[in-house]
C-alpha cells in the first residue's frame, strides 16, 4: 500500500507549485450605477491573443479575474447593447489583489455594426449558455466527452451520459439535427474533439414552442454541438484500427457529414480487447427520445417483456469481449416546415464470464459457494424513423416509429456446494412503438395538445437446466434418470395504447389551467409449459394445470385530471388532482376475474427561482402501481434450476407517496456547481413475496402486504473551477426498508448504502494534467457489511511537441464481513492504463501505443444483498490480463 500512496504524492506534487496568482475584482455598472449582470470581462497578454482569464458577472455585478504576476495585459469589457470598454494594466510589484469597477455606455450603433473581434469562452443568452471548445482544451482531447469534463457544470457519469448541473441530458444535437435520439453516450463516446467549436448547453428545453410557458421544463436540458468548418457542406471523420497480442484487434471507421438541410453519420467498432460500444443495458434503456403519453398521470403500469433475465459485466469487464458495432443516423429537412431524423444501430457480441461467490442464507443460517462460466452471446438491432411538421407557428406534429429487436444465449456451468447444473437460457424480444403528438396554440388563451403512443411487444424465452438434484416436489419429474433436465417455454405477447389530450387556458401569461383527458388500454396474453427431457430421447410433459399457464390479462385506465400553474416573482406553483377508473381482467383456469377500482390522486409541484441557476423544487406525487401478466399467471415458472415462481390473479394494486426536495445552483460569475437533493418513497399495500425456502432453493408467488416499504436516499454534489483547477466532492446515501414473508414469518430487512467521493484537477493549457481523487463506499446489510477504498489518478502530458501520454491509475481495498459467521473477505487490486500518442502537427496520422491493466490484475469483487431470498452474496468476477496494442488513425 505505502508504493501506492508514494505514487500519488508524487503525482500530486504539481498541485502545490501552481504559480502564484494576482486577483483582480471589481463592479460593472451602467450610467445610471445600476449593476450588469452577465457582463463579459475578459483579459489577454498585451499584444498577444493568449486569453488568461475571463469572467461573468453576478447578479450584483461583480467580477473576478485571476492573474499572473510581472505580466501586462490588456482587459476588454462587454455586455450586449453597451460600447465595449478596453483597460490595459500591469502586475508588475503587485503582491495580492486590486479593485476596478467599470461603467458601460449603452451602444448608438446598431447591433449589425458591433464588431466582436474576441471569442468569449462562455457566453449566456437566455437560457442558453454557449461554450467556446477552444477556451477549455488542452488539444489532447480525443472524443467529445474529453470535452465535456472540462467545461464548468458539465459531468459525465459511469454510463457514458452527460449531465448539466446535476440534471440527465436529454438530446444531443448536432448543427441543431438529432444525433440517436434517445441516448448521449454515443455522441460523447464517437464524435471527435477535434470537430468541435462551440457547445450549446439549452436550459428548460421543449421542442414545441407553444408548450414552454404551460408546462414545467426544468428538468429538460439538451445539448447542441456546433461544428468548426464554416463550409456550406463538408464531411469530416477518422479511420482507426490497431493490433495486439494474441490476436487482438479493434477497428473504429466514422464518417459524418453535414450541410443546411442534411446530415448523415456512420458508426462502425469491432473489436475484441473488452471495449463495449453498446451493451445489453444501453439495448434495454435505449428509448429513442419518445415521450411518455401519459407519464405524470399518476398511474405505474410498465409491462415487461416476461424475459428471464442475464448476468451482466460490471464496467464493460469480464474474461473476454469481442463486439461488432454499426450506426447510421440521418437528418433531412427538404424545407423550413419539415424535418425526417433517423437512425438504425446493430451490435452483435459475444461474452465469456467466470465467477465465484459466497452467499449466505440469513434466516437459514447457511452459506453456499459457487462458480460460475458463463458464454453470452447477443444481437441487437435497432430502428427508428421521426418527422416533425410545423406549417405554422401554431401548430406543430410529432411522428416516430421505433423498432427494437434482439436475440440472446447464454450457455452457464455451476458448481456450487450443493450441486452442479448446466443451463441455456435463450430470448427473443421484438416490440414496435409508435407515437403521435400534436400541439395547437388555438390564439393567446387556449392551447390543445393531444399525445397517442401504441406498443406492440412479443418475447419467446426458454429456459433450460440439466442438474444432478431436482428439488421441487410440484415436478413430477421422472427420477430414474441420469440428470433432471427440464425445460420451461414460454410466450407472451403485449398490445398497450396510451392516449392523453390536454386543453390549457391561459388566465394570465403566467398562470393556466390544464385539463387533461386520457386512457391506457393494454392486452397480453401468456403461454407457459414445463417438460423434462428423458434419456431415451422423449419428453414428459407436465399437464398438471398448475404447471401451465394459458393466461389473458387486459387493464384499462380512464383518467380526468385538473392542474393549477401560476408564477409569481421567483414562486411557481403547480398543484393538481386526477381522477382515476381502473379496470383489470384475467382469463385463466377457465375462469374470469375482473376487478373495478376508483383512485383520486393529487400531486404538487413547487419551486422558488432565486436566480437564472438557482432554484429549490419540492415534488410530491401518490403512484398507482398495478403488475402486468406475469405476476398474475397462477400457473408455475422455472426462472433457474433453484428457483420456481408463480403468480397471484388476487393481487390488489400498490400506492406509492413520493417526495422529493431538490436544489440546483451554478454561478458562471464563481463556476460553483452545488446540487443536492432528498427523496423518500413509501410504499402501502406493496407486492412482496411469499417464499419458501428449501435450503438454498425457493418457490415464491406475489402477495399484497400491509407492512409498508419505505426508501430514504440523499444526493450532494459540489464542484468549484478555479483559475488553474477544478474540484469536485460528491455524497450519496440510501436506507431502505423491505418486509417480505420467507417460511411465514415475516422478515423485515434493512440495507444502507453510502459512497462519498472528493478529487482535485489541473487546467494548464500546455502544462501537464494531473487529476487525483479518492472514493469510500459502504454497504450495509441486515447481517454483512462491506467498504471500499479507491483512489484514483489521471495524468496529461504533451512532450517533444509532437507526444501526448495519458494514465489512469485506480486501487481498490475491498473487504466484507458477515456477521453469522464472523468470516471477512479481503481483497486489493488495482488497475492501471496508458496510452501514448504520437501525431505531427497538421498532419492527419497519428499513431498510438497503449496497455490496458498494466497492473495484470485478473478479478474484481462486487456485492449484492437479496431482498426474497434475505440473502447476502459478495462475488469475485475474472477479467481480460494486460494487453499492449498499437493503432493508426487517420483524420479524413
Amino acid at each position: 500500500m505505502k508504493k501506492y500512496i508514494s505514487l500519488l504524492i508524487f503525482m500530486a506534487a504539481p498541485f502545490f507549485v501552481i504559480a502564484q496568482n494576482i486577483k483582480l475584482e471589481g463592479i460593472i455598472k451602467n450610467e445610471a450605477g445600476e449593476p450588469l449582470e452577465m457582463a463579459n470581462v475578459i483579459a489577454f497578454k498585451k499584444g498577444t491573443k493568449f486569453l488568461q482569464s475571463y469572467s461573468i458577472t453576478d447578479a450584483k455585478g461583480n467580477y473576478r479575474l485571476a492573474l499572473e504576476q510581472n505580466e501586462a495585459y490588456t482587459l476588454k469589457v462587454s455586455y450586449l447593447g453597451f460600447d465595449t470598454q478596453d483597460f490595459e494594466i500591469n502586475t508588475n510589484n503587485t503582491t495580492d489583489s486590486f479593485t476596478k469597477d467599470f461603467v458601460l455606455k449603452e451602444s448608438s450603433e446598431s447591433l449589425s455594426t458591433v464588431e466582436i473581434t474576441y471569442e468569449m469562452p462562455v457566453k449566456i443568452v437566455g437560457d442558453t449558455i454557449v461554450y467556446n471548445s477552444d477556451s477549455f482544451t488542452t488539444g489532447t482531447e480525443k472524443k467529445l466527452e474529453d470535452v465535456l469534463e472540462k467545461l464548468p457544470g458539465v459531468d459525465i457519469d459511469d454510463n457514458g451520459e452527460v449531465e448539466v448541473e446535476g440534471k440527465k441530458v436529454q438530446k444531443i444535437l448536432v448543427e441543431g439535427k438529432a444525433f440517436f435520439d434517445g441516448d448521449s453516450k454515443l455522441a460523447t463516446q464517437n464524435i471527435p474533439a477535434s470537430a468541435i467549436d462551440k457547445i450549446q448547453v439549452l436550459k428548460n428545453y421543449n421542442e414545441v414552442a407553444g408548450m414552454r410557458g404551460v408546462t414545467n421544463n426544468e428538468d429538460n436540458i439538451a445539448i447542441n454541438i456546433k461544428l468548426k468548418k464554416g463550409k456550406n457542406k463538408f464531411w469530416f471523420g477518422e479511420v482507426n484500427a490497431g493490433v495486439g497480442e494474441n490476436d487482438k484487434y479493434i477497428a473504429k471507421p466514422k464518417l459524418f457529414y453535414y450541410s443546411p438541410d442534411k446530415s448523415i453519420n456512420l458508426l462502425a467498432d469491432f473489436n475484441n480487447i473488452g471495449e463495449a460500444p453498446f451493451t445489453r443495458q444501453d439495448y434495454f434503456r435505449f428509448t429513442g427520445g419518445l415521450r411518455g403519453a401519459v407519464s405524470g398521470s399518476g398511474t405505474s403500469f410498465n409491462v415487461s417483456s416476461g424475459g428471464l433475465g442475464f448476468m451482466t459485466t460490471q464496467n464493460n469487464r469480464a474474461q473476454e469481449i469481442t463486439s461488432k458495432f454499426g450506426a447510421l443516423n440521418f437528418g433531412l429537412s427538404p424545407n423550413k416546415n419539415l424535418d425526417f431524423n433517423g437512425f438504425a444501430i446493430v451490435n452483435q457480441s459475444e461474452t465469456d464470464l467466470f465467477t465465484t461467490s459466497n452467499t449466505v442464507y440469513n434466516n437459514l443460517n447457511l452459506t453456499e459457494s459457487s462458480e460460475k462460466n458463463a458464454l453470452q452471446n447477443s444481437k441487437l438491432g435497432l430502428l427508428k424513423f421521426s418527422t416533425t411538421y410545423k406549417p405554422t407557428t401554431s401548430v406543430h406534429i410529432d411522428y416516430d416509429i421505433f423498432g427494437k429487436i434482439s436475440e440472446q444465449t447464454e450457455f452457464q456451468d455451476v458448481t456450487s456446494t450443493s450441486r452442479s447444473a448446466d443451463t441455456y437460457k435463450e430470448e427473443k424480444p421484438a416490440s414496435l412503438n409508435q407515437n403521435f403528438n400534436l400541439y395547437y396554440t388555438i390564439d393567446d388563451k387556449n392551447i390543445f395538445s393531444a399525445e397517442m403512443q401504441h406498443l406492440y411487444q412479443k418475447d419467446k424465452p426458454l429456459y433450460n437446466s440439466i442438474a444432478t438434484l431436482q428439488p421441487f416436489l410440484v415436478l413430477p419429474t421422472s427420477d430414474a434418470e441420469s440428470f433432471f433436465d427440464i425445460i420451461q417455454d414460454k410466450k407472451i405477447t403485449t398490445s398497450k395504447f396510451d392516449a392523453k389530450f390536454d386543453y390549457y387556458y391561459l388566465l394570465t401569461p403566467k398562470s393556466n389551467i390544464n385539463i387533461s383527458l386520457g386512457t391506457t388500454l393494454s392486452h397480453q396474453n401468456l403461454d407457459s409449459y414445463i417438460s423434462q427431457n428423458l434419456d431415451d430421447g422423449t419428453t414428459l410433459e407436465f399437464n398438471d394445470p398448475q404447471l401451465t399457464n394459458d393466461v389473458v390479462y387486459n387493464f384499462t385506465d380512464l383518467f380526468l385530471g385538473v392542474h393549477y400553474k401560476m408564477v409569481s416573482g421567483i414562486f411557481t406553483f403547480n398543484p393538481g388532482v386526477t381522477l382515476h377508473q381502473y379496470i383489470t381482467k384475467d382469463t385463466q383456469l377457465g375462469t374470469e376475474n375482473k376487478v373495478n377500482t376508483t383512485k383520486v390522486l393529487p400531486d404538487v409541484y413547487a419551486s422558488l427561482q432565486f436566480k437564472s441557476s438557482e432554484s429549490l423544487r419540492f415534488n410530491y406525487a401518490i403512484t398507482t402501481q398495478f403488475t402486468d401478466i406475469d405476476n398474475i399467471s397462477e400457473g408455475y415458472f422455472l426462472n433457474s434450476y433453484n428457483s420456481l415462481t408463480r403468480g397471484n390473479r388476487d393481487l390488489e394494486s400498490a400506492l406509492y407517496h413520493k417526495y422529493s426536495l431538490s436544489y440546483f445552483s451554478f454561478s458562471m460569475f464563481s463556476f460553483t456547481n452545488i446540487n443536492a437533493s432528498i427523496n423518500y418513497t413509501k410504499k402501502e399495500n406493496s407486492i412482496k413475496n411469499n417464499t419458501e425456502l428449501i435450503e438454498i432453493d425457493r418457490i415464491s408467488y406475489p402477495v399484497n402486504s400491509n407492512l409498508a416499504d419505505e426508501t430514504f436516499s440523499a444526493s450532494f454534489r459540489y464542484g468549484k473551477t478555479y483559475n488553474k483547477l477544478k474540484t469536485n466532492f460528491s455524497a450519496n446515501v440510501s436506507n431502505s426498508i423491505f418486509n417480505n414473508i420467507v417460511n411465514d414469518e415475516m422478515i423485515k430487512s434493512e440495507s444502507l448504502s453510502h459512497n462519498y467521493q472528493a478529487s482535485i484537477a489541473t487546467k494548464f493549457k500546455n502544462a501537464p494534467n494531473f487529476e487525483i481523487g479518492y472514493q469510500k463506499s459502504f454497504s450495509d446489510y441486515s447481517s454483512s457489511n462491506s467498504e471500499t477504498d479507491r483512489p484514483f489518478a489521471n495524468i496529461e502530458v504533451s512532450f517533444l511537441k509532437n507526444f501526448i501520454l495519458t494514465a489512469d491509475y485506480s486501487y481498490y481495498n475491498y473487504k466484507n464481513t458477515f456477521e453469522s459467521s464472523s468470516s471477512e473477505t479481503n481483497n486489493e487490486y488495482s488497475f492501471l492504463n496508458a496510452n501514448l500518442y504520437y501525431q505531427q502537427q497538421n498532419s492527419k496520422w497519428e499513431f498510438k501505443i497503449s496497455a490496458s491493466n498494466l497492473t495484470d490484475n485478473t478479478s474484481m469483487n462486487t456485492d449484492s444483498y437479496n431482498e426474497i431470498s434475505d440473502s447476502n452474496s459478495t462475488s469475485l468476477y475474472f477479467i481480460q490480463p494486460r494487453l499492449w496494442m498499437f493503432s493508426v488513425k487517420y483524420n479524413l
